[in-house]
C-alpha cells in the first residue's frame, strides 16, 4: 500500500512538473512575442531558428532573447534555492529573501557602487561576494555543536536586518544618479541584461544542479528529525552543509543576475508544493514555478503597467499578500 502511494505521488508530481514546464516554454515564447514590435509565436519559433526579416530577427535575438533567458533560469534557480531552505529547515518561511543571503549581496553591491565599482559585469560579483560572506556569518552564528533549522532561519533574520540597516546608510551616503541606479537594482530588474548574464546563470546551474540530485536522498531522510535521520544513516551537519551550500550557491547567483528579486523563492516552493499534494517542496516543480512566476511578472512589468517597472515590483505586490497568508495559516495550526 505504501509502495503504491509513493509511486502514485510520483506519478503526480511528475505529470504536474511536465505541465508546468509546457506553461514555462510557453509564456517563455509570449514574452519573446509580446512588446512595442509585436509578433506571432510562428514568427518568434522561426526567428529562433535564425529565419525571418532583420528586424524580426533583431527584436528576438538580440533584444528580448538574453531578457527572456535570465528570467527563466533566475526564476528556477530562485525556486529551487527556496526549496532546499524550506526543506532544510522545515520552516515554509525559509527564504534567501529572509535570512540573510540576498541582504549580504545588497550590501556590497551599495558599498562597491560608492567606491566606484559598479559598471559592467562588477555588479554581479560584488552580488555573489556578499551573497556568500553572509551565508558563511550565518552559518557560522548558528553553529552550536551544529546547527539546526530553527537556529538558521533566527540567525539569518538577524543577519538580514543589519544588511537592511547597513544598506539604508549607504544609500544616504551616495549622490542622487548613483542612489537611483542602485535603487533599481536592489527593487530586482531584468532591464538590460544580456547574454553575459545568461551565460553567467547557466554556468552556475550546470554545476550545481547534478550534486543537488546526487543528494536527494539525504534531503529526503532530513525531513526527519536529526536522530532520526542518523539513524538511517545520514550524516546530518554535512549533508546540511552540503545542501545548504548549493542552495546559497543558487540563490547568490540569481541575485548577481538581476538582483534580489523578492518572494520568488518564498512563494515557488510552497505554490508547487501544494499543486503536487507533495509532503516537502519538490524541486524540479519548484524551479519551474519560480521561472514561470518571473516571466508573467516580467511581462505584466514591462506591458501592462502605466510605465515599465522593475520586475521585483510586481512580484512584491504578488508575494506580500502570499506571506501574510502563510503567517495566519502557520499562526492558526501554533507553527509560528
Amino acid at each position: 500500500m505504501t509502495t503504491t502511494v509513493k509511486l502514485g505521488n510520483r506519478v503526480r508530481v511528475s505529470v504536474l512538473s511536465a505541465l508546468l514546464a509546457a506553461l514555462t516554454l510557453l509564456m517563455f515564447c509570449v514574452s519573446l512575442a509580446v512588446g512595442e514590435f509585436q509578433l506571432g509565436l510562428d514568427e518568434v519559433v522561426a526567428a529562433l531558428g535564425g529565419i525571418g526579416d532583420y528586424a524580426t530577427l533583431l527584436v528576438v535575438q538580440e533584444l528580448r532573447l538574453p531578457r527572456a533567458l535570465v528570467g527563466l533560469l533566475v526564476g528556477l534557480a530562485f525556486g529551487i534555492s527556496g526549496a532546499l531552505f524550506q526543506s532544510l529547515t522545515r520552516n515554509p518561511l525559509a527564504s534567501p529573501d529572509f535570512i540573510g543571503i540576498t541582504g549580504g549581496a545588497n550590501v556590497v553591491v551599495v558599498a562597491g557602487t560608492a567606491l566606484g565599482l559598479g559598471s559592467g559585469l562588477g555588479v554581479p560579483l560584488l552580488a555573489l561576494l556578499g551573497s556568500l560572506a553572509s551565508a558563511f556569518a550565518v552559518y557560522t552564528l548558528a553553529w552550536k555543536r551544529g546547527t539546526t533549522g530553527y537556529r538558521i532561519v533566527l540567525v539569518g533574520i538577524g543577519v538580514q536586518a543589519v544588511c537592511t540597516g547597513a544598506t539604508s546608510y549607504l544609500l544616504l551616503r551616495l549622490g542622487v544618479y548613483d542612489a537611483q541606479g542602485a535603487m533599481v537594482w536592489l527593487t530586482g530588474t531584468l532591464n538590460a541584461r544580456d547574454f553575459g548574464h545568461v551565460a553567467w546563470i547557466a554556468v552556475a546551474l550546470v554545476l550545481l544542479l547534478p550534486p543537488t540530485l546526487l543528494l536527494r536522498r539525504w534531503l529526503d531522510a532530513l525531513q526527519f528529525n536529526d536522530d532520526t535521520a542518523t539513524g538511517l544513516g545520514i550524516p546530518v551537519q554535512r549533508a546540511r552543509l552540503s545542501l545548504g551550500l548549493i542552495a546559497v550557491g543558487l540563490a547568490a547567483v540569481a541575485t548577481a543576475a538581476a538582483g534580489p528579486i523578492v518572494f520568488v523563492a518564498l512563494v515557488s516552493p510552497q505554490l508547487a508544493l501544494r499543486l503536487c499534494r507533495s509532503a516537502t517542496p519538490p524541486l524540479l516543480a519548484s524551479g519551474l514555478t519560480g521561472a514561470l512566476l518571473l516571466l508573467v511578472s516580467d511581462l505584466i512589468a514591462r506591458t501592462l503597467l502605466p510605465a515599465e517597472l522593475p520586475v521585483g515590483v510586481v512580484t512584491g505586490v504578488v508575494g506580500a499578500p502570499f506571506l501574510l497568508w502563510l503567517l495566519a495559516r502557520a499562526n492558526r495550526a501554533n507553527a509560528g
